[in-house]
């Protein structure tokens, strides 16, 4: 059973039922103060359809009206991320941020990726070395231990979805800046990140 849906009818009876009694409160549809009423009806409707709302909206997935407290809480937007993200990427961007609860391995650091909407791998390198290497394999010096690379596809698409986008956004969007950025701002602080996208 879901919560009860009211209608400005409805908040118009009741607020014709908290008037005082008497012939200078009329309660007939045609007077004054019954239209005056109707008229402030619909601002309660609206408000209460919000407060149903307020579960969905305060999960970080899904979340709307709330979305700029999030943010400021997680400290986004972040400027790396580009000028203006859908409303889809941000929402992924609380909820990465949001459930994000750090670690230093390769597979936090896919499944980071994963939550932003990214599908990603990472390889680590190590430098070259006589007698551990073979003839053929990538010659790197000793930062090369610390680098990783990313892996991702060239155009990661976010589609314009019905009750998950706003108005005025693009149909399709596309891009990693919102990818490099967050891993970027989250790996470790003696990692080099190199992103290969193919």
């Amino acid at each position: 059973m879901g919560a009860p849906v009211f209608s400005n009818a409805d908040f118009l009876q009741a607020l014709q039922a908290l008037m005082p009694r008497g012939r200078v409160w009329p309660k007939e549809s045609d007077a004054i103060q019954t239209q005056t009423l109707d008229g402030l009806a619909p601002t309660f409707t609206r408000l209460a359809q919000a407060a149903q709302n307020l579960l969905v909206d305060a999960f970080p997935k899904t979340t709307f009206e709330l979305l700029p407290e999030w943010e400021e809480t997680l400290g986004l937007p972040d400027p790396c991320a580009g000028v203006s993200p859908t409303l889809q990427m941000r929402q992924s961007q609380v909820l990465a941020r949001f459930i994000g609860n750090g670690g230093q391995s390769v597979a936090y650091f896919v499944l980071y990726a994963k939550s932003l909407g990214y599908s990603i791998t990472i390889t680590n390198y190590t430098p070259f070395r006589m007698g551990q290497q073979r003839m053929g394999n990538q010659l790197g010096g000793p930062d090369w231990a610390f680098t990783w690379a990313i892996d991702s596809a060239l155009n990661t698409l976010v589609s314009f979805r019905m009750g998950r986008s706003a108005m005025g956004e693009p149909l399709e969007s596309w891009g990693n800046t919102v990818l490099e950025c967050e891993l970027s701002a989250i790996a470790p602080a003696h990692t080099l990140l190199k992103f290969n996208y193919s």
